[in-house]
């Protein structure tokens, strides 16, 4: 180990320990261009000891790795509102804890955060390096690399034990990365999180002793709880078979007619209607008769045509022309089609927002924007997306929309018009990829903890635990 005024030099990574904390290694990134230290923890949950602020957490000491997990807690003594590296501020729990790196060991401050998505799970600043290190640049590990085989030996005892609920995942396609997230952070928290596909599962419709069955005979009457990700082309029999779980007691984080509900555009749009909701002006009609006027209801061209079944951006047309628009509206209607025609809001300039909503709350949005020459209802076909803070308004109106539709998980869509906020439509089966990478938000995370809230379990924090009151 190199001295230099008695100082440590260190390299730009370097591996470090948390006695107190129980994290016998982990990699750090060296940088005394942040100022504030920040430890990777997800699953935070304030708690209260002898009267005093503390905080417990779960870590994942190694990158890319969600199922090696330590469970911490450490005394809370701040809460900051800390800007991270996309330039977006965040309030975080601050801790103090020992500190150990290389033969040297000192208390440090820390902030608590989703450091999922960064190239490390520690990031060391230049307050807690005080006048101890000094950092060589151009270096990595200057006090001792670390093999896998070390790693794997150091962390061969912390296998996380599933000890919690068993959860069904209804979905059709394991690989999708929302469903293979879900698996995970429901591992992560102790639970067991099986994956059925919707098609291959039957039902026994039977007074006494009703049953669900996966291809094979393997019957699924003892989960605790299903999450239904049901995709439109199975839009009936899934919410058939979500039914029948909930029927026989098991409860399902969206149920079936939450579900049903969405699906149906009209009706959800009615629905929103009906709680006082603000939607663009939009119109409905059965006959091609009635083109003309319906063209005119919704203020005329430019102007929106959507059909009822459509998702995730088919079968949604921009018609610029009223010519245009009776025409995409007569040809739809000559296949016997359900539309409805929607004003066109100019003013959103091909942006909307996605809001998710999780157990009345609404825990990540972001703002995605079509691609040049796409119509905003294609933005996921090149769009981009970024992180945004919505106003109360927003917040307001994505939450009233998901309680009108009796969703606890929804992805709300929203337009900012001249005046105000509209909600466009609500999604019961949000996708995961684009707002995590966007929010770096654990949203997978929040979906399994509201199971465990709709099953009333709760996880052991510790024998000393008071209460789990929020700490503000």
């Amino acid at each position: 180990m190199t001295q230099y005024n008695s100082r440590t030099v260190t390299g730009c990574e370097e591996w470090c320990t948390f006695p107190q904390l129980g994290v016998p290694a982990i990699k750090a990134r060296v940088d005394s261009g942040a100022r504030t230290s920040a430890l990777h923890a997800v699953n935070i949950q304030p708690i209260k000891r002898a009267g005093n602020r503390w905080v417990s957490f779960e870590v994942h000491p190694l990158q890319k790795d969600r199922t090696t997990v330590l469970r911490c807690e450490a005394e809370v003594i701040d809460r900051r509102v800390v800007k991270n590296s996309g330039g977006y501020s965040e309030k975080r729990y601050v801790i103090k804890t020992r500190f150990r790196l290389g033969e040297n060991e000192w208390d440090i401050e820390l902030t608590l955060t989703n450091r999922d998505n960064m190239g490390y799970r520690m990031l060391l600043g230049r307050e807690a390096m005080g006048d101890r290190v000094l950092v060589d640049p151009s270096a990595s590990f200057c006090l001792g690399a670390r093999t896998e085989q070390d790693i794997e030996k150091i962390y061969e005892r912390h296998d996380k034990k599933h000890d919690g609920l068993t959860i069904g995942l209804l979905a059709s396609n394991p690989d999708l990365y929302s469903n293979q997230r879900i698996v995970q952070a429901g591992k992560e928290r102790g639970h067991d999180v099986r994956f059925f596909d919707i098609r291959q599962c039957y039902m026994k419709l039977d007074a006494e002793a009703p049953e669900v069955h996966t291809r094979g005979g393997i019957m699924l009457n003892n989960l605790d709880a299903v999450i239904p990700r049901i995709r439109p082309a199975v839009t009936f029999y899934g919410c058939a078979l979500t039914r029948h779980f909930e029927s026989m007691g098991i409860p399902a984080l969206n149920t079936s007619q939450a579900v049903s509900r969405s699906r149906d555009k009209l009706y959800s749009l009615q629905l929103l209607l009906k709680e006082g909701l603000d939607i663009p002006v939009t119109g409905f009609a059965s006959s091609p008769m009635d083109t003309d006027d319906l063209i005119e209801m919704v203020g005329g061209a430019p102007l929106i045509i959507k059909l009822l079944e459509g998702t995730q951006g088919r079968g949604v047309v921009l018609a610029e022309t009223s010519k245009a628009a009776e025409s995409v509206i007569n040809a739809f209607k000559s296949l016997k089609a359900n539309l409805l025609v929607q004003e066109f809001v100019a003013e959103a300039e091909g942006k909307d927002l996605r809001l998710f909503v999780v157990d009345g709350k609404v825990v990540a949005a972001m703002q995605r924007e079509a691609a040049p020459g796409e119509f905003r209802a294609n933005m996921h076909r090149g769009g981009t997306a970024t992180k945004i803070k919505p106003t109360p308004n927003e917040r307001r109106l994505a939450t009233r929309a998901a309680k009108a539709m009796g969703l606890h998980v929804a992805g709300v869509d929203i337009i900012r018009s001249r005046q105000g906020p509209l909600l466009l439509e609500i999604n019961s089966s949000p996708g995961l990829e684009g707002i995590e990478e966007v929010t770096s938000r654990d949203i997978a995370g929040d979906m399994i903890a509201a199971v465990e809230r709709m099953c009333h379990w709760k996880r052991e924090l510790g024998v000393y635990q008071e209460t789990d009151a929020s700490v503000d």
